[in-house]
């Protein structure tokens, strides 16, 4: 299945679930990999400075790994194709409306923002009002 890529039918059904727990983003040495693997990140980038580990909070804290500020996780439940144009800009432009970053990791079936703890609930309440009003745009109004 390669998932939808028209914008209109992505943002009318992209569903935003908040993932329960905190995550935060670690760097770690591409040597010492080997040593973090068993953390089991949910995300994991390889750059030039290093090794990036997407964990939850409590992992981390655990490892004794420094952490970056406290994320919330918010899958997007519609597949999305690699290949669908729009639909990050459209989520990044509607959070930066209000003034929440916004981190982003495109899985093969699906968008997961990462945004300020704190911002949680607004992100929330801001993807599903990006969501509702492409759906009424989308369907027939009752006369």
């Amino acid at each position: 299945m390669s998932g939808i890529i028209d914008l209109k039918q992505l943002l009318s059904a992209m569903k935003p679930n908040l993932a329960e727990g905190e995550f935060v983003y670690c760097s770690v040495p591409a040597s010492a990999l080997a040593d973090y693997i068993h953390l089991e990140p949910i995300g994991l980038f390889r750059e030039r400075e290093g090794v990036t580990l997407i964990l939850p909070l409590e992992v981390a804290r655990k490892a004794g790994l420094p952490v970056a500020p406290a994320m919330r996780m918010i899958t997007l439940e519609v597949h999305s194709s690699l290949e669908a144009v729009g639909l990050t800009a459209a989520f990044a432009t509607a959070l930066g409306n209000e003034g929440i970053s916004a981190n982003v990791v495109a899985a093969f079936y699906h968008d997961h923002i990462f945004v300020p703890a704190l911002d949680a609930g607004r992100a929330m309440a801001a993807l599903q009002a990006l969501s509702s009003a492409q759906s009424s745009v989308s369907s027939p109004s009752a006369s």
